[in-house]
């Protein structure tokens, strides 16, 4: 198993990346292709004592930066390290890619690099978010700010093959974000949607879902548009961050404060760790013809660990293949109500 690493995607890049490899190369056996500029890595990896072992590096000159124009990376920065890592997936010379850089910019090269599955209207952004009972998928978090109908469909078809496939989870529960659990609620968006879901068979689908039920663990594939999804997730995030300094506060706050905390220690750590997103990796880009995985532009090396993980995991079960599936039996039905 080959996994594609841009080696210089992210905030703390190329350490982080070069730690990450490292470790996953050790834990998991899988052969690293980095690409980027040659001389830095190599001199990162020397000033850090990290071996590059079991890793192949592709020069590239250039790095895409985050407030590019998304499409610049296939004429200004065609021969960045992002671009060069699609080129190499499409090529056929990794089974994956692993990015954290423009989450844009991924889109468009994936998109055009690598080519969507037949069929799929948009490639779509899907972060593994921790909630009370596990985790769940959020489609589309960002990739798609205005979408229709049929593309929260696809949506829901995709993030039910991931969970199923990656997660373990057997018939995933799929709901679509709404102001109501009622089928009367909302938007053209989710009542063209709703009605959709319902008429497809295909998946679990539960219905609407509220927004204050998500962290709560209601559904396992949670559907929206890309503008929702994108506050849904910086909102999920900034409460993350607001709970874990309050409990900072609460358990720091003199001697008994401190007291307390040493008490509850081991279970303030495990729920930091259910609720840290390194753990998780990164999120896939569903709709690609061949495993992508957006990894967080803060990742630190374990971020990168995991999503390297997940990157494997995504190649070796084919995510991909069960979603060609489904695909194709949502257009045999529309098929046959159209000559009914």
């Amino acid at each position: 198993m080959k996994i594609i690493v841009d080696g210089f995607g992210g905030d703390n890049a190329p350490l982080a990346v070069l730690e990450g490899c490292r470790m996953a190369a050790d834990e998991y056996g899988v052969e690293i292709i980095l690409t980027g500029d040659e001389k830095k890595l190599r001199a990162c990896a020397e000033e850090h004592r990290i071996s590059l072992a079991g890793m192949e590096l592709v020069h590239t000159p250039s790095v895409i930066p985050v407030d590019a124009h998304p499409q610049d990376i296939m004429t200004e920065y065609a021969d960045s390290s992002m671009a060069e890592a699609m080129r190499l997936l499409s090529a056929g010379k990794g089974d994956a890619v692993v990015c954290a850089g423009s989450t844009g910019a991924m889109v468009v090269s994936a998109s055009l690099m690598v080519r969507r599955i037949k069929g799929v209207k948009r490639a779509t952004l899907a972060p593994i978010i921790p909630s009370e009972s596990g985790c769940y998928i959020l489609m589309d978090a960002g990739a798609n700010v205005e979408c229709r109908p049929e593309m929260l469909l696809q949506f829901g078809v995709m993030g039910s093959a991931y969970m199923e496939k990656i997660m373990g989870i057997k018939q995933p529960r799929v709901a679509v974000v709404n102001i109501g659990a009622e089928e009367t609620k909302g938007r053209e968006l989710e009542l063209g949607a709703h009605a959709l879901f319902r008429q497809s068979g295909i998946l679990n689908f539960t219905g609407n879902i509220e927004p204050r039920y998500i962290p709560r663990g209601d559904a396992d594939v949670v559907i929206t548009d890309g503008f929702t999804g994108n506050v849904v997730l910086k909102l999920t995030e900034g409460l993350g961050k607001m709970i874990g300094n309050a409990l900072k506060d609460i358990f720091m706050d003199g001697f008994a404060g401190k007291i307390a905390g040493l008490l509850v220690l081991k279970k303030v750590k495990a729920f930091k760790k259910k609720m840290d997103y390194t753990e998780y990796g990164g999120a896939p880009l569903l709709g690609i013809s061949k495993p992508v995985i957006k990894a967080h532009g803060s990742s630190n090396g374990n971020a990168f660990k995991n999503a390297i993980r997940q990157a494997r995991d995504f190649a070796e079960r084919d995510v991909i293949g069960q979603i060609t599936d489904s695909l194709a039996k949502i257009k045999e039905q529309n098929t046959q109500t159209k000559a009914e």
